[in-house]
């Protein structure tokens, strides 16, 4: 119980003193903003600041503050410290910048963001790359929710329906204007997350009065834990199962569909900082009822956690609160898969220059994703091992983005000869993260297809690539042409 207070005050100080520093070097100011210069009733759209901020909520709220931390508690309580310093330190950061360079350069997606700082030739590979990431991420975004939504309602006979209907969804919010169903729908979910996740965090507290250690580790909790012993070490394994709760590069696709919808850039602090510190609240509080919950049931240690879910609601919340947590998580999957979908389409658009306002050219760019989705679907619900491998990769993507994210903004940064430490440090981190799980998982680490190299030679050669990366980065800025 310490650790997870603990955690929570780090988190609110963090959120206002390190992110005052940040708002400093990125020094937000009266510029257009996109949407005004740019309004074209589709994705340039002026909506109100609070619907902004419960939009991006949403849109970076996916199943990783929820499932991820499920199965990242299992490294124990230190995750209660590592959620907290992680998200301020990364995620935020992270988030605020991407969304500050999407604002000041038209609304750019991502890969364009890539392009002006590192260069065609890196942006090129990575467009690629974060295509492929996005398909994983629908992919991953419709199975989850329709397995939570079939069990709620007990009919698991009903799962394809089930994704028909998600996955139909995904193609209206991808294709209709953002105000149409986006900038409506999702202050409500928003909402529901937000009085679910508040419900469940005071009966965790009562719960824990009532029966103090129910947020320590137990003893058949720690043997169990996750280990080095047991190919789990903390890094890589950590910052790979806990995504969005910590740092997610799924957040940079994001911030353009809001930097679209922004009346002022001094807004970007609330709608991008602080909402990614809310996800770590989220994060948190999820986490704590993982925790409690393999205290008083140790047999479901190691099981699926979307039953580690339903148990969680079940144990702490009476019925008709528990029914809505578990329909906001399902919310949390289907607000995210939509997005990703729409990130996707505009990301193309803006490579191949195509004009979004006819929706005849908005489908034109549609029905191959839909086509390329609807083939992982039917893949990865072959049997479980598929799936295993496609939630494996979709994390590791996930953070890749992060790595390329966070070396625009350091390029960015260079540049404009501002303090860069705060996306040089995290861009360095995650950079190791990434290089060191790929040389080191292989099935005989109890993992996917790697390298399999041992540890230790995995760190080495990681710490030399994120060095070399950033200095890289450092070299570049110097003959880039980026906006203030």
């Amino acid at each position: 119980m310490k650790l997870f207070l603990t955690g929570m005050a780090v988190l609110i100080a963090g959120y206002f003193l390190y992110g005052k520093v940040v708002r400093t070097i990125l020094a937000p100011d009266d510029r257009i903003t996109p949407a005004v210069k740019n309004g074209d009733g589709v994705d340039f759209v002026i909506l109100p600041n609070w619907k902004n901020m419960l939009i991006q909520l949403l849109n970076i709220a996916g199943i990783g503050p929820v499932i991820g931390v499920i199965i990242g508690i299992r490294f124990g309580e230190a995750v209660f410290l590592i959620i907290p310093a992680g998200c301020i330190l990364m995620g935020a950061v992270h988030d605020y910048v991407a969304g500050m360079m999407s604002i000041r350069h038209n609304g750019a997606n991502l890969p364009e963001l890539v392009r002006l700082t590192a260069g065609r030739h890196v942006a090129r590979i990575f467009s690629v790359f974060l295509c492929i990431a996005l398909l994983l991420v629908v992919a991953v975004f419709v199975n989850v929710p329709a397995k939570l939504a079939t069990a709620l309602v007990e009919l698991p006979h009903e799962f394809l329906l089930t994704v028909l209907v998600i996955f139909a969804y995904y193609v209206i919010a991808t294709l209709f204007p953002v105000d149409k169903i986006i900038g409506r729908i999702y202050p409500l979910f928003g909402m529901m997350l937000l009085l679910g996740t508040a419900a469940l965090l005071a009966a965790l507290l009562v719960d824990n009065w009532r029966e103090p250690g129910l947020l320590t580790e137990s003893a058949a909790f720690a043997a169990k834990k996750f280990t080095a012993a047991n190919n789990m070490p903390l890094v890589p394994m950590l910052f790979v199962t806990i995504a969005c709760g910590i740092l997610s590069g799924f957040h940079a696709t994001q911030a353009p569909i809001v930097a679209r919808t922004m009346k002022s850039e001094k807004q970007g602090f609330g709608v991008f900082f602080r909402m990614m510190a809310v996800e770590g609240g989220i994060a948190m509080i999820w986490a704590a009822g993982a925790l409690a919950v393999y205290n008083k049931f140790p047999e479901l240690i190691g099981t699926n956690p979307n039953g580690v879910l339903a148990r969680i609601a079940d144990t702490f919340l009476h019925d008709h609160i528990s029914t809505v947590v578990v329909i906001s998580v399902i919310i949390l999957a289907v607000t995210s898969g939509d997005t990703a979908m729409r990130s996707l389409r505009l990301s193309l658009a803006e490579s191949f220059h195509v004009d979004q306002k006819p929706i005849l050219l908005r489908l034109m760019l549609t029905g191959p994703l839909i086509a390329a989705v609807a083939g992982l679907l039917l893949w990865s619900n072959k049997d479980a091992g598929s799936f295993n491998v496609l939630w494996t990769y979709f994390a590791w993507a996930n953070q890749v983005i992060a790595a390329f994210a966070l070396l625009a903004g350091s390029i960015y940064l260079f540049h404009l000869k501002r303090p860069a430490f705060i996306t040089v440090i995290p861009g360095m981190f995650i950079t190791f993260v990434v290089t060191t799980y790929i040389l080191w998982t292989s099935p005989e680490h109890g993992g996917p297809i790697g390298l399999g190299l041992e540890l230790r030679y995995a760190y080495l050669i990681a710490g030399f690539v994120s060095l070399a990366v950033f200095g890289w980065a450092r070299v570049r800025s110097g003959s880039v042409n980026v906006n203030g």
